[in-house]
């Protein structure tokens, strides 16, 4: 029996006042302990989060999500979690997808389990899905296993996993970079298919700079191979 309290929820954030608040307080009625990692947000994004029940971790300044996502771990892990859920602050996930994590790790034990858009990917702006394929045939590739959406940020990961990987990213390519790291220390990677809402939401991904960043993490990463 899975301990609710054992599960950490992390959710880097930059400038998520619209939504923030609600996540959280549905979150923590459910009995999940909620981790904001705020990266330099200028509006209320801090103020409501805590106000809803979150446990925060503030930068003065923009540093990235890979650091978001690695505060946020260590946190978790210094704090006996059995395993975290990330996702983003946007409003993007659907909170009921997080049953699906659950069961898929209580079922198959997998240390790194991937949340995948791509089974029904016309709700997904084409630019993001062409790049998204793009990017999940070359992770797919380095690592010799399937991942039809390697760069969904929503995704379970255990205990196990976090101890094991040695993560060094700062920015977006801490999604490949999870599973490179699984990959290479052996652990179990799984999916489980979800839905994404896209309601106008202005990304923060920069798809020039950001795939120039994962081209050269590639490059880097099938070196050490």
């Amino acid at each position: 029996m899975i301990d609710m309290k054992n599960i950490y929820i992390i959710i880097p954030t930059y400038n998520e006042a619209r939504t923030i608040g609600a996540i959280v307080s549905q979150l923590d009625q459910r009995g999940f302990r909620v981790v904001v990692v705020d990266d330099g947000s200028g509006d209320r994004t801090v103020i409501d989060a805590n106000r809803s029940g979150a446990e925060l971790i503030i930068h003065s300044k923009n540093s990235g999500k890979g650091r978001c996502i690695r505060e946020g771990m260590d946190h978790a892990l210094k704090n006996g979690c059995e395993a975290v859920i990330t996702m983003d602050g946007d409003g993007q996930h659907s909170l009921a997808d997080i049953d699906k994590f659950i069961a898929e790790y209580k079922r198959s034990g997998a240390d790194v389990i991937v949340g995948n858009r791509l089974h029904n990917p016309r709700k997904m702006p084409l630019i993001r899905r062409c790049t998204n394929r793009l990017m999940s045939f070359m992770i797919s590739f380095l690592i010799a296993e399937r991942v039809d959406d390697s760069q969904c940020g929503y995704r379970l990961i255990s205990r196990k996993a976090m101890e094991a990987m040695a993560l060094r990213t700062t920015k977006y390519e801490i999604e490949s970079e999870i599973l490179m790291e699984a990959k290479r220390r052996g652990l179990k990677i799984s999916s489980v298919k979800i839905d994404s809402i896209y309601d106008g939401e202005i990304s923060q991904i920069n798809p020039f700079l950001d795939t120039v960043r994962f081209v050269k993490f590639v490059i880097n990463e099938y070196a050490r191979k």
